[in-house]
């Protein structure tokens, strides 16, 4: 379940990155990258958390 939000939410700094480029703006390029790293993040997290137990 937690992978859906990771996935999610990479998705929609994807969609954001897509937007903000069409749209010529940095400000949501750039929110939309910080999604996508963080959420890459968080999906490493848990999978690292999942093979040490």
């Amino acid at each position: 379940m937690k992978y859906l939000l990771a996935l999610l939410a990479g998705a929609l700094g994807v969609a954001g990155v897509v937007h903000g480029e069409a749209d010529d703006s940095p400000g949501l390029q750039l929110l939309g990258v910080v999604l996508v790293v963080g959420a890459v993040v968080f999906a490493v997290r848990l999978a690292r958390r999942g093979r040490l137990r």
